[in-house]
């Protein structure tokens, strides 16, 4: 279990996150663990918790402040009103300065609206080391992969009618055209697949080998 603390933005303002890191974090790599449009709820705080068992200290920024959504109409709504910009090169920023004063190397990863910032952060943000993005894409205005330059690997759910195929399809190719080493890969699965709180779409086996291909991922780009 990790604990709730609080960093600095580069702004100068603060901001309130959850940090779960290994017994013995001396010198382990960090990873900024970036929110889906819930907030940071038990679930996202699983996933941090996960990555600290990896050997990982994991920080998840509270984009939300302390709200939480209930339903896909009030998460549609807090995401809306989210402004992208601030949070990925304030909120997620912040959290990659504050990991990288116990932490050699930083890694940044985030799923759905977290996988859209994952991707704003790589172009936006520096002092990221290396990138995994599950199942989000930011509109090319905010951030065009192709002046993404750090490893990166993705995720995508092949039943997705956001990150459709298609849109996939125009995001690998925008990648080849980018200094990135990235991978991206294709599952048999609906959006969301990550996420064991919504059974609808949890697909474990999927999850299991996504999660794998992570951690093989971060092993070699951030130790």
């Amino acid at each position: 279990m990790g604990e709730m603390i609080r960093f600095m933005r580069p702004d100068g303002n603060d901001c309130p996150a959850y940090l779960a890191a290994p017994s013995d974090s001396t010198g382990a790599p960090g990873v900024v663990v970036i929110q889906e449009w819930w907030g940071l709820n038990p679930q996202i705080m699983k996933t941090a918790d996960h990555l600290s068992e990896a050997g990982y200290r994991a920080l998840v920024p509270d984009l939300y402040r302390g709200k939480l959504a209930t339903s896909r109409d009030e998460a549609g709504h807090m995401m809306s009103n989210l402004n992208f910009i601030d949070a990925a090169e304030e909120d997620v920023r912040g959290a990659v300065q504050y990991l990288k004063l116990n932490s050699g190397k930083v890694g940044v990863t985030g799923f759905c609206m977290g996988g859209a910032l994952t991707i704003i952060s790589a172009v936006r943000v520096p002092g990221v080391d290396a990138s995994a993005c599950f199942y989000g894409i930011p509109p090319a205005a905010v951030a065009d992969p192709k002046d993404i330059g750090i490893p990166m690997i993705f995720h995508f759910a092949n039943k997705d009618d956001w990150c459709t195929p298609k849109a996939v399809d125009t995001l690998e190719q925008a990648m080849k055209a980018s200094k990135s080493a990235h991978t991206v890969h294709r599952y048999d699965a609906e959006h969301a697949f990550m996420n064991e709180a919504r059974p609808e779409v949890y697909d474990a086996a999927v999850a299991k080998l996504a999660w794998e291909r992570t951690l093989e991922f971060f092993k070699k780009t951030i130790g």
